[in-house]
């Protein structure tokens, strides 16, 4: 990655996965994230779904450089886990799956996913894996035009375990949603957790095996 150093400060355009393309400042990356400012945010993508980028011919003149970060590094480099880190907190969108952009903020970063609370699902789990991007709100901005006082968290809550699995384990025999419902076969009651599959009961009382590594999103209405 070190000749990508040559396009810092400068206007990329860049190809994520499901052929979605992004154009902007490309102001910061490692070999796990990559930053892009478009103007009027910052996004920042795992590199996990980058598939290209490269120098822009056709350059858009209302995209100027940015003035700084918004989510502040502390360290020289940048990583992933370091940029969740500082995100906490913080209002932003994500986007992980289907056309679903979800509103809220990082509550904690674990070893393969973290916590997001958001004002209409309240509690939900990322997988680290499967998050596209991630976008701060502009200071002082909120979801939905929502007060502070409205982002109420619960003040006895289930512990959090360290990984995915450990956490559904502790949800069997709860109603699930996965990747945010889309799909029917991924909403139902959570059977069981075994051997990276997950065993949900359908509506209809189907029995349908979900592949741990596969699960994006989980909601537990």
């Amino acid at each position: 990655m070190n000749d990508a150093i040559a396009l810092l400060g400068k206007q990329i355009d860049l190809q994520l996965t499901g052929d979605k393309w992004f154009k902007g400042i490309l102001t910061d990356f490692s070999s796990d994230i990559l930053v892009l400012f478009n103007g009027k945010q910052f996004l920042y993508f795992p590199m996990l779904h980058v598939h290209r980028f490269n120098l822009s011919i056709d350059i858009d003149s209302d995209i100027l450089p940015p003035l700084g970060f918004y989510i502040a590094e502390d360290n020289i480099t940048i990583s992933y886990r370091k940029a969740l880190m500082n995100a906490k907190g913080v209002f932003s969108e994500i986007y992980v799956t289907g056309h679903i952009s979800l509103h809220g903020y990082i509550n904690n970063v674990f070893n393969d996913y973290f916590t997001f609370y958001s004002p209409v699902y309240k509690f939900m789990y990322i997988s680290l894996h499967h998050l596209k991007w991630l976008t701060p709100y502009i200071q002082g901005e909120t979801p939905y035009t929502l007060s502070h006082e409205q982002f109420h968290i619960p003040s006895k809550m289930s512990p959090f375990y360290r990984t995915l699995a450990e956490q559904l384990k502790k949800s069997e025999g709860k109603l699930v949603v996965f990747d945010g419902g889309e799909d029917p076969t991924r909403i139902g009651l959570l059977k069981k957790v075994d051997n990276n599959f997950v065993e949900v009961a359908t509506a209809k009382g189907d029995r349908v095996f979900l592949s741990l590594p596969h699960i994006k999103t989980v909601y537990l209405p």
